[in-house]
């Protein structure tokens, strides 16, 4: 962390894990392609539902990046028992997070499916999917922060081996649950749901074993554990900005998906397809920010400015070179890209234009995503906050509707990449003083 070339060291950490969050979204692409066979009100029940399932993946993770830069810089520093307090304390408020999901899960899912639709069939098959998602989210909680821990010391490959293990098992398990193939009952949406669900539990196995067995530098042990106030706000300092934004999407997904439906239900089908093309390209990213949130934390505790200088350059190249990748296919095969989620006539006359506007935002979000990291690692929930809450809340949502009142679907795709600039300009002005006033008085020690 301290010593190896920068742009050397952020591949080796972040390689394995764009590997698996490539195979993450390709599993989810699956997922909703295998839905979509049975018919289109399947898939946008799949895509109302989204918004709670990245709530779920926004408090999880939020809380691993919390976990992530409390150990990172607690080993920066030489602080073992620090280091395996954080790690202690990220699993005991997974497994609280997921008590909350599980009784929304028992009790508010038909609620939330009926607030959005009247339609019966999505509102079953909404509920039937959310149901189990919930019910059983103790896989993905435990899953994502075992592999956290894992990615906090840097030991990215062995994540990557069980995110693709539980991929595997869920893309082996999706045909056959949901149309009921090998002597399994027919379950759709509820067999996707389950298939998920079992992946997830599969992976967290997998990643617990890892940690006991290789992740030396820090101790899993329940017996005399303590909960204590001080680790818990230390963890919550720099990952409640990271919950937060990951609930901002949520509620911004359920907002677009109330715009959209106002027009067509065929509209919201469509946001649920590109969200889902779109993690092809996000994920990358997101696992290259697995890679640069340790790299700045460790270097910040050990007070290696010019690291940090360099992790934030390579890591802008890295990203940019993804989006651009991205806006490319996004324009050139949006007709084939829809295709595979057996489109309809009319889902193709409003896919195919959204898929290419929303996509000239890919550029502006990798600057405005990359700086998101860096605030985290530095500490600095503040500046992530405003970040989230400027893009997702106070900018995103007004502008689509108001976009909204054109009478046009179409216009309403215009709302994301004004809403990425107008962020990529405030996170360019909240990067200079975040520099000027914690990373450029780490030369003077």
């Amino acid at each position: 962390m301290g010593v190896m070339p920068v742009h050397k060291l952020l591949l080796y950490i972040s390689v394995p894990m764009i590997i698996s969050m490539i195979v993450q979204a390709t599993y989810n692409i699956v997922d909703s392609v295998f839905v979509a066979r049975l018919g289109e009100e399947a898939l946008t029940a799949v895509s109302l539902a989204f918004p709670v399932q990245v709530l779920i993946i926004g408090t999880i993770v939020g809380t691993g990046v919390g976990v992530n830069a409390f150990l990172s810089k607690s080993l920066g520093e030489k602080n073992y028992r620090n280091a395996n307090d954080a790690a202690m304390h990220g699993i005991l408020l997974a497994w609280l997070s997921c008590a909350v999901f599980m009784l929304f899960g028992f009790f508010m899912t038909e609620r939330y499916c009926r607030a959005q639709t009247d339609i019966e069939q999505i509102v079953k098959y909404g509920h039937d999917y959310l149901f189990v998602i919930c019910t059983l989210s103790f896989g993905v909680f435990n899953q994502i922060i075992m592999e956290r821990l894992l990615i906090s010391t840097g030991k990215t490959i062995y994540s990557m081996i069980s995110q693709l293990f539980g991929a595997a098992i869920n893309i082996i398990l999706d045909p056959i649950m949901i149309f009921g193939l090998l002597g399994f009952p027919r379950l759709e949406v509820t067999g996707a749901a389950l298939a998920t669900v079992i992946g997830q539990c599969a992976g967290a196995a997998l990643a617990f074993y890892f940690n006991r067995k290789v992740n030396h530098e820090i101790s899993l042990k329940f017996r005399g554990f303590r909960p204590s106030a001080f680790v818990i706000r230390r963890i919550y300092a720099v990952g409640l900005p990271s919950i937060v934004m990951g609930s901002l999407g949520s509620v911004m997904m359920y907002g677009i998906n109330q715009i959209l439906i106002s027009f067509t239900a065929t509209a919201a089908a469509v946001f649920g397809v590109y969200f889902r093309l779109q993690s092809f390209i996000f994920m990358p990213i997101f696992g290259l920010n697995t890679g640069v949130v340790p790299i700045i934390a460790y270097n910040f505790g050990a007070r290696k400015r010019e690291r940090i200088k360099e992790t934030v350059k390579y890591g802008g190249m890295y990203a940019f070179g993804i989006m651009s990748a991205g806006v490319i296919i996004f324009n050139a095969f949006p007709n084939q890209l829809l295709a595979m989620f057996n489109a309809t006539p009319e889902m193709i006359a409003i896919g195919v234009p959204a898929l290419r506007i929303i996509s000239t935002h890919f550029v502006f979000a990798a600057f405005c995503i990359l700086s998101l990291s860096v605030f985290q690692a530095l500490g600095r929930g503040r500046e992530s906050l405003i970040v989230a809450v400027s893009r997702q809340l106070l900018l995103l949502l007004p502008i689509a509707w108001l976009l909204s009142r054109l009478g046009d679907v179409n216009a309403i795709w215009w709302a994301f990449p004004i809403t990425e600039f107008v962020t990529l300009v405030l996170c360019a002005v909240l990067m200079k003083r975040v520099y000027d006033r914690t990373v450029k008085p780490l030369g003077k020690a």
